[in-house]
């Protein structure tokens, strides 16, 4: 598909424990037609021909008045991903110091309500805790598809078969937070961290490619430290490695709480930094920081 640039489009670089974004403001004007998003979203992020990055978050007016804003991400393959952990962290940093000044923020996505509220500093966010809502475990809520299973099973600590050379099956269980997640605990399983480092890019890619898995999903190997401690490596979807993963964090530490690996408050250690996570009643909240980089404007997609 031709995209046609009809004029210069500024953006802003942000990331987030080194998951990098760029953010285009359509609050008050749409600057890429609703058609050729996916595409422009892919080529804009292809590193070295273009600007680069994991994603692509246009920040757009709600659609309903319960909310304040809306958040849409898509991921450097050009899909759209229902939500983001670290890029709704951006994201609102980026409304509050760009787009109007309220906090806490009630933010629309795809994959529902998200509530950013933030720690505010002369007017610059240092910190953005996100309640994330409360998880799904039913398969059709994955969505997953495997024999013996309906839609109304949960999948949790049970082994799929891999067809690779690496391993022959692995213990995994899986969790939607607005998006699909499959966590895999390394003392679950005949592997360890190098392992996992070595062989991310055969693991990571048939695991959210896997047959089971119709709308693929985001894969975490999890290292349980200690019951309030643990240590991630993501492969994310439509994205593959990445230095961090906030949704794929909450979804960690929710399946570590509920196999009693770990307490309700977490402190995860991803490649990019730390994030925490508190379990609460009402559904889980992620805390983190976001940076701004830099501002620019696009003159040439790229390649």
């Amino acid at each position: 598909m031709a995209i046609i640039m009809e004029k210069n489009i500024e953006f802003t670089k942000m990331h987030s424990l080194g998951n990098d974004y760029i953010v285009i403001n359509e609050y008050d004007d749409i600057k890429i037609k609703e058609e050729y998003k996916e595409e422009f979203s892919k080529k804009i992020c292809k590193r070295g021909f273009s600007i680069g990055a994991d994603g692509v978050i246009y920040v757009q007016k709600p659609e309903n008045k319960k909310y304040d804003i809306k958040f849409r991400i898509f991921n450097s393959d050009g899909s759209e991903a229902e939500m983001c952990g670290n890029g709704i962290r951006c994201f609102s940093k980026y409304v509050y110091e760009r787009i109007f000044k309220k906090n806490p923020l009630n933010v629309e996505t795809v994959g529902g309500l998200r509530i950013s509220e933030m720690e505010i500093e002369k007017d610059n966010v240092k910190t953005i805790k996100v309640y994330m809502g409360t998880p799904k475990f039913q398969l059709k809520d994955i969505p997953m598809v495997i024999n013996g299973k309906s839609g109304e099973d949960v999948f949790l600590n049970e082994y799929i078969p891999l067809n690779c050379n690496l391993i022959d099956k692995i213990k995994l269980s899986v969790v939607n937070v607005g998006n699909p997640h499959a966590i895999i605990f390394i003392e679950d399983n005949p592997i360890d961290i190098n392992f996992v480092r070595d062989n991310l890019e055969v693991l990571g890619r048939e695991i959210e490619n896997h047959k089971v898995f119709p709308e693929r999903i985001n894969v975490h190997f999890v290292e349980v430290i200690t019951p309030n401690e643990i240590k991630i490596i993501t492969w994310e979807r439509g994205a593959g490695y990445t230095t961090a993963c906030g949704t794929g964090t909450v979804s960690s530490v929710i399946v570590a709480h509920k196999l009693g690996k770990t307490g309700s408050n977490v402190l995860a250690h991803l490649d990019g930094g730390n994030l925490m996570v508190d379990l609460k009643k009402e559904g889980a909240y992620l805390k983190g920081d976001a940076n701004i980089v830099y501002d620019g404007i696009l003159r040439n997609i790229g390649w």
